[in-house]
């Protein structure tokens, strides 16, 4: 399944990419057409794979958990001062998506929106530690029965969109889409500091197949 998010791009990437072919074709280029189609074909195949959107329901609906909001590896866990919304100490985990890993976004668990602020910023690569606080981001609240996570979309050196779905007032499901980043980035997840973490350092892990932490209620 292709995501939404890429159907322009998609559609852009044909129109540059077939008339060249048949440019290359007409001129009388016969010597480059070969290796032409081969390079077409693998910018398609690379556009193709960065949009890809696999279907994924949650095998286990339980508020208790939280999800990963994305594909990718772990790349920090740690106790650190927010100061954006909660204005207190929040345990965060923050997950790092390369170019290859899948861009959807999903929701860790269910809830209400609280709160959801863009913030416009700098283009970082996406694991230097200001990236949090100085990139491009999203940020947004969901209010559930266990407990309130800060959920934060980073925009990373490449990545230069931001797409997120959610609206306050919202009640959102566990597994549901929540926005898409393009082109690398990474996702934080503010937990409260009680949480009970079930993911490593270095860990690769999959959107609404692996669970990040536990709520303790």
């Amino acid at each position: 399944m292709i995501h939404r998010e890429g159907y322009v791009t998609i559609a852009l990437t044909l129109a540059v990419l077939l008339p060249l072919n048949l440019v290359a074709g007409y001129a009388g280029f016969t010597w480059a057409q070969p290796w032409l189609g081969i390079v077409s074909a693998a910018l398609l195949v690379i556009v193709l794979q960065f949009f890809r959107n696999p279907a994924r329901p949650v095998a286990t609906l339980d508020n208790h958990l939280v999800y990963s909001p994305a594909d990718g590896k772990v790349v920090v866990i740690e106790e650190i001062d927010e100061d954006e919304y909660f204005k207190d100490r929040r345990l965060m985990v923050s997950v790092f998506m390369s170019p290859i890993n899948v861009h959807a976004n999903r929701t860790p668990f269910s809830g209400k929106v609280a709160y959801r602020k863009y913030h416009p910023g700098k283009y970082l690569v996406a694991w230097h530690p200001k990236s949090s606080t100085e990139n491009e981001r999203m940020t947004a609240v969901i209010d559930g029965p266990h407990g309130q996570v800060l959920l934060r979309q980073i925009a990373g050196a490449l990545a230069r969109r931001i797409v997120n779905y959610l609206e306050p007032g919202q009640e959102v499901r566990q597994g549901q889409e929540m926005g898409f980043i393009k082109f690398g980035s990474r996702v934080d997840v503010f937990l409260p500091l009680n949480a009970e973490v079930l993911v490593q350092l270095g860990q690769n892990v999959k959107g609404n197949v692996d669970v990040l932490a536990r709520l303790n209620a």
